[in-house]
């Protein structure tokens, strides 16, 4: 199992309900992606400029599918021009 961890903090001015419709959108759809176990949208607490996706998944291969599909192509770059940052990084547990 993979966990990716996305940290985006939103460009000063823009309406986080606005971003979050789109985010929803693609939550909405890769949860019906193969091999998504998990992917879940947090705003932080003390800034809620700074949203946070949480995704677990089966493999990288199914990472990569998903980095393909249709809803994160046509979405991802709308929600990118919105960021003034973005972190991702995959994790893997250790035992």
């Amino acid at each position: 199992m993979i966990r990716v961890v996305c940290k985006g903090k939103l460009k000063s001015g823009v309406n986080v309900e606005e971003y979050l419709i789109l985010a929803r959108e693609v939550v909405t759809e890769t949860r019906k992606e193969k091999g998504c176990i998990m992917y879940t949208l947090h705003e932080d607490i003390n800034d809620p400029s700074i949203i946070t996706t949480i995704e677990e998944w089966e493999d990288e291969e199914d990472i990569k599918q998903h980095n393909k599909s249709e809803h994160v192509v046509k979405i991802v770059p709308e929600l990118r021009k919105l960021r003034e940052s973005t972190e991702i990084n995959h994790y893997r547990e250790v035992k």
